[in-house]
């Protein structure tokens, strides 16, 4: 199984769009929860869905 920055993104997603202040910041926060000083790919797609 791929992981999920190996895999093209689904074309039923339409284009990406920017994340908002808020959720960059709950992605930076999630981020700093975990160790890491800046959010990755992970951080930003739960920030994305709406996950805490």
């Amino acid at each position: 199984m791929k992981e999920v920055w190996d895999k093209p993104r689904p074309k039923d997603l339409g284009k990406p769009k920017e994340l908002t202040s808020a959720q960059k910041a709950n992605a930076m926060r999630q981020a700093r929860n975990a160790g890491r000083p800046y959010p990755n790919l992970v951080d930003n797609m739960n920030a994305a869905k709406g996950k805490k």
